[in-house]
C-alpha cells in the first residue's frame, strides 16, 4: 500500500488558483500586447497593472514594455488635461518600481511642465542618485536646479565680507538682550545659526521654498542646531502665534532685498512682522532691556541713483536700427522689454533688470552725480505703511556729462543698526548686482551738461519704480522737453520750467498710423539688433532658394507646355503665375523676423511660429510697411492642434523647402530635443531643401576664475564663518550663463548655415551667452601638460569632464 496520503482539499485548491493565477497573467499579457499593437494604452496599462500585482516575479520581463506604455498613456492624459490621473499612474508605477530612474525622471519631465518645480527637482534629484550617469536626468535636474537655487545664493555665500557684518549685527543684537529671534526668508538659515550661535533663547526660521526648506533643515542638523532652530515651512505672512511661534519675537533678521531693495517684498512681510510677530519697538530715549522691545535687522536703507550711458544696455532693451537685412521696422511698431512696460501692465514684473556694472562688457559712462532716491526706516510701522500709498517724487538731477542717456543705475546702503551696514555700489565687491532702469521711447537720448534727468520715484506693488523718465534742456524750448511717458507734471523747477513743459506737450503730435507696442525680451531685442545674424540669414536662405529655382522651373515649365498643346490655346501665363512657392518654415523660440525675409526672396510662403497675439500683429504691420502681403505670411501655430506636433508637412502634398531651428538657447545651452526635432525636419524636405543650421561646431577653452567658482559653489566653511552649508547647497550646482574667466571651461558655438556663412554665438553681437562647465575640483596644470577631455553628447545634452 502507498504511504502516500491524499492532498487536502485546501492543498488541491491551491494548486488550481496557481494555475488559474497563471491563466489570468498569460492572458492579460496577450490582451497587454493586442492593446499596444493597437495603440489603446490606457487599456494597455490597466493589463500590466494586473500582470504585475498578480505576478511580482515577472516585473524584470516586462520592464521596459510598462515604461513604454506608461509614457504614451502618460502622454494622452497629458493631451486631454487629466493631471489627477497622470499623476496616479505614475505613483502607482513608482510603487511598482520605486527605484526606477526613468519613472522618477519621466515623473519629473511631467511636474515641471505643470508648473511644480520643487517636486520635480525632488524626482530628478533621486533618478541622479539611484543612477549618477544617467544623463537625461542630471541635465533636467541642473536646468531645474537653475529655478530652485539660483545663482546669488553662491554668491552671496561667499560673501564673507557679507556674512561677517550681519554676523557682528545679530551678535551685537543679542547681546544687548534680544534673546527671541525670527529669520524671515531663511534659506540656508545662516543668519539663524548666527543668531543662534550668540546666545538667542529662541530662534524660528520661516521659508516659503520647500527646496530651500529642506535644504536649510539639512544643514542646521549638520550644525547640529536642529534642537535650537525651529524651522517653519511657510511664509512670514501667514505666521500666527500660538499656532507656528508661542509669543511675539524680540527680534527680526532678514535679508529680503533684491538688487532693488523692495523685490522680495520687504516691505510687506515687515508690516505684517510689525503688526502680528514683534514686540513694539522701543521709542527714543528708553534704555530698558532689549529683550521687552522689537526691532528689525536691518535697521534702514538709502537707495541711490545715477544717469549712466552702456552700450550694453542699449543693445538689449532699444531697437537702435531702422533696416534689418532690407527690411524697414516701420515707427508705427514700437518695441519695448518688459521693465519698461510693467508700468502700465496688469501683471506685475520687475520694472528693472539686474546687472553687476562693474563688469559689463565694454563699461559704462556716468552722465550725472551720485543721487539720493528714497530712504527707508525698517524700524518705523507708520512709514512702511506710507511708502505704498505715497504719491511719486519728481526728482531732476543735473547732467554732468554728455553721452547718451541708456539708464538709471540703482543701488543702495543697509544700516543694519548704528554702527554696521553694506553697500551694493558697483564700487564694492560684494554678492548684489545693481538695478538698471533702462531708459525708452525718448526723442533723443543724447544728452549735456545743461540738461535736467527728470523722473518719478514710488514703491508701489512691492517694487522700487523710477518712470516718468524726462529730459529737460537748459533753455525753455519745446525741442528740448523730450517726453518719455504721457505728460505728467515735471519737478518744479519754477513755474517757467513747467509753463514751459506744458507748452512743448502741447505741441505733440501723434501720428495717423495705429500703433502697437510690442514686449520682447531683452535677448529678443538684442537678437534685432543683431545684423550679421539677419544678413547671414538672409544670404543662406537666398542661396538655397536660388538652387532649387531652376528645376521647378523646368518642371512647371514642361507641364504648362503640355498642357496648353492639349488644350490647343496659344495663351501663356508667366512664370511667376504658374510656380509653385517654396514653403518655408522658422520654428525659433520666440520673435523673429526671418519669415518675412525669407517673404521678400521670391515667391516664398513663409510660416511662423510665434505664439503672442501682439508678436503676429507687429509682423503684420511690418509686412505691410514692406509692401509684403500680410496675408502671405502664415501663423503655424493657428494649423497645427499641439505645438509638439508644430513638425509636419505644409500641406498634404506639399514639402518644406527651408526650415529653421533654434539650437542654441539664449544662455548658451544647446535646446533640449533639438536632436529630435532635426530628424523629424529631415524627413520633411524637398529634393534639395536646407535645415538651418546645417551644422553646428562646439567650442570649449580651459580657463581659471575664482569669480566663477564663487557664482557656481559655496567655497568651503571660511566663508561661512565655520558654519557647514557648502555639501548640501553644491548638490545645486548650476551651469554658470556668463562669459569671464573662470575656473571651468566656457563654451560656444560656430553655427554653419552652409558651408560659407557661420554665425558665432560668442561673437559682440550676439544676443546668446556663453556657458560654462564649473569643475567640482579645480585642477593645478603646467604650461604644455595635456588634459583629456571627456565629451558626450546623449539627447541635446552636452556632459565635459576632464581627465589629467
Amino acid at each position: 500500500m502507498s504511504n502516500s496520503r491524499p492532498r487536502s482539499r485546501r492543498d488541491a485548491g491551491g494548486g488550481a488558483g496557481a494555475a488559474g493565477r497563471d491563466e489570468l497573467v498569460s492572458r492579460s499579457l496577450q490582451s497587454a500586447e493586442h492593446c499596444l499593437g493597437v495603440q489603446d494604452f490606457g487599456t494597455a496599462y490597466a493589463h500590466y497593472l494586473l500582470v504585475l500585482s498578480l505576478a511580482p516575479e515577472l516585473k524584470h520581463d516586462v520592464k521596459e514594455t510598462f515604461q513604454y506604455t506608461l509614457f504614451r498613456w502618460a502622454e494622452e492624459l497629458d493631451a486631454l488635461s487629466r493631471i489627477q490621473d497622470l499623476l496616479g499612474c505614475y505613483e502607482q508605477a513608482l510603487e511598482l518600481f520605486p527605484d526606477d530612474e526613468v519613472i522618477c525622471n519621466s515623473m519629473g519631465e511631467h511636474l515641471f511642465r505643470m508648473g511644480f518645480r520643487d517636486e520635480a527637482a525632488g524626482y530628478f534629484h533621486k533618478a541622479v542618485k539611484l543612477n549618477p550617469d544617467f544623463s537625461d536626468a542630471k541635465e533636467n535636474f541642473y536646468r531645474v536646479a537653475n529655478w530652485l537655487v539660483e545663482r546669488w545664493h553662491f554668491i552671496m555665500l561667499n560673501d564673507t565680507k557679507r556674512n561677517t557684518i550681519y554676523n557682528a549685527a545679530i551678535q551685537k543684537a543679542v547681546c544687548l538682550g534680544s534673546k527671541s529671534v525670527l529669520d524671515i526668508g531663511a534659506g540656508t538659515g545662516i543668519l539663524s545659526m548666527f543668531a543662534k550661535k550668540a546666545g538667542a533663547h529662541s530662534v524660528y526660521a520661516c521659508e516659503l521654498s520647500k527646496t530651500m526648506y529642506e535644504l536649510a533643515c539639512d544643514v542646521v542638523a549638520a550644525n547640529k542646531m536642529e534642537a535650537g532652530i525651529k524651522l517653519l515651512h511657510t511664509k512670514s505672512l501667514d505666521i500666527e502665534i500660538p499656532k507656528h511661534i508661542p509669543e511675539r519675537v524680540s527680534l527680526v533678521v532678514t535679508e529680503t532685498v533684491d538688487a532693488g531693495l523692495f523685490g522680495e517684498g520687504i516691505v510687506e512681510s515687515l508690516i505684517h512682522a510689525w503688526e502680528h510677530l514683534l514686540l513694539q519697538p522701543k521709542t527714543k530715549g528708553e534704555s530698558a532691556n532689549c529683550e521687552k522691545y522689537g526691532k528689525v535687522i536691518p535697521a534702514s536703507a538709502v537707495i541711490f541713483g545715477m544717469a549712466v550711458e552702456c552700450a550694453e544696455i542699449r543693445r538689449h532693451h532699444r531697437v537702435g536700427i531702422k533696416d534689418i537685412a532690407g527690411i524697414h521696422l516701420p515707427t508705427n511698431v514700437k518695441f519695448q522689454s518688459p521693465a519698461y512696460s510693467s508700468v502700465d501692465t496688469e501683471e506685475t514684473i520687475e520694472p528693472y533688470t539686474t546687472e553687476k556694472m562693474s563688469r559689463v562688457p565694454g563699461g559704462y559712462l556716468a552722465l550725472t552725480e551720485c543721487f539720493e532716491i528714497m530712504t527707508v526706516d525698517f524700524n518705523n510701522l507708520q512709514e512702511l505703511k506710507s511708502l505704498a500709498t505715497k504719491k511719486p517724487d519728481k526728482i531732476g538731477i543735473p547732467v554732468i556729462k554728455e553721452g547718451i542717456l541708456d539708464a538709471i543705475m540703482v543701488w543702495f546702503v543697509l544700516q543694519l543698526d548704528d554702527e554696521h551696514s553694506l553697500s551694493t555700489s558697483p564700487s564694492e565687491e560684494t554678492c548684489w548686482e545693481q538695478a538698471v532702469y533702462p531708459v525708452q521711447d525718448l526723442a533723443d537720448y543724447w544728452i549735456k551738461p545743461g540738461d535736467h534727468v527728470m523722473m518719478e520715484v514710488s514703491c508701489q506693488d512691492c517694487y522700487l519704480r523710477i518712470q516718468s523718465i524726462s529730459v529737460l534742456g537748459l533753455e525753455c524750448e519745446m525741442d528740448v522737453a523730450k517726453s518719455f511717458t504721457q505728460n505728467k507734471d515735471l519737478l518744479s523747477l519754477g513755474n517757467e520750467a513747467e509753463l514751459c513743459s506744458a507748452l512743448a506737450n502741447l505741441q505733440t503730435s501723434k501720428p495717423d498710423a495705429v500703433e502697437q507696442t510690442c514686449i520682447l525680451e531683452s535677448t529678443e531685442i538684442a537678437l534685432l539688433n543683431n545684423i550679421p545674424y539677419h544678413e547671414g540669414f538672409k544670404m543662406a536662405m537666398s542661396k538655397v532658394l536660388s538652387s532649387l529655382t531652376p528645376e521647378k522651373l523646368y518642371q512647371t515649365m514642361d507641364t504648362h507646355c503640355q498642357n496648353e498643346m492639349s488644350s490647343g490655346t496659344g495663351q501663356s501665363n508667366t512664370v511667376q503665375n504658374i510656380l509653385e512657392p517654396f514653403y518655408v518654415l522658422d520654428v525659433s523660440e520666440g520673435f523673429s523676423i526671418l519669415p518675412i525675409i525669407a517673404g521678400t526672396l521670391g515667391q516664398v510662403k513663409p510660416y511662423s511660429s510665434v505664439e503672442k497675439d501682439q508678436h503676429r500683429i507687429a509682423l503684420d504691420l511690418i509686412s505691410e510697411a514692406n509692401h509684403f502681403p500680410k496675408e502671405t505670411l502664415e501663423f503655424w501655430l493657428r494649423h497645427v492642434e499641439d505645438e509638439s506636433a508644430m513638425l509636419q508637412r505644409p500641406k498634404s502634398d506639399k514639402l518644406w523647402s527651408i526650415i529653421i531651428l533654434d539650437v542654441i538657447e539664449p544662455s548658451g545651452l544647446i535646446q533640449q530635443e533639438i536632436m529630435e526635432k532635426a530628424a523629424i525636419s529631415r524627413c520633411l524636405l524637398q529634393s534639395g531643401g536646407k535645415i538651418f543650421p546645417q551644422y553646428v561646431l562646439m567650442f570649449g577653452l580651459l580657463v581659471e576664475s575664482q569669480t566663477l567658482l564663487e557664482e557656481n559653489a559655496v567655497q568651503g566653511t571660511e566663508r561661512t564663518l565655520g558654519l557647514n552649508i557648502a555639501p548640501f547647497i553644491n548638490q545645486f550646482q548650476v551651469y554658470i550663463c556668463k562669459s569671464g574667466r573662470l575656473t571651468a571651461i566656457p563654451f560656444w558655438y560656430h553655427m554653419y548655415l552652409d558651408e560659407e556663412i557661420r554665425l558665432d554665438t560668442s561673437s559682440e553681437a550676439s544676443h546668446w551667452k556663453q556657458a560654462a562647465v564649473v569643475l567640482d575640483n579645480p585642477i593645478q596644470v603646467e604650461m604644455g601638460e595635456e588634459l583629456v577631455l571627456s565629451i558626450q553628447h546623449h539627447k541635446s545634452n552636452v556632459s565635459i569632464t576632464v581627465k589629467q
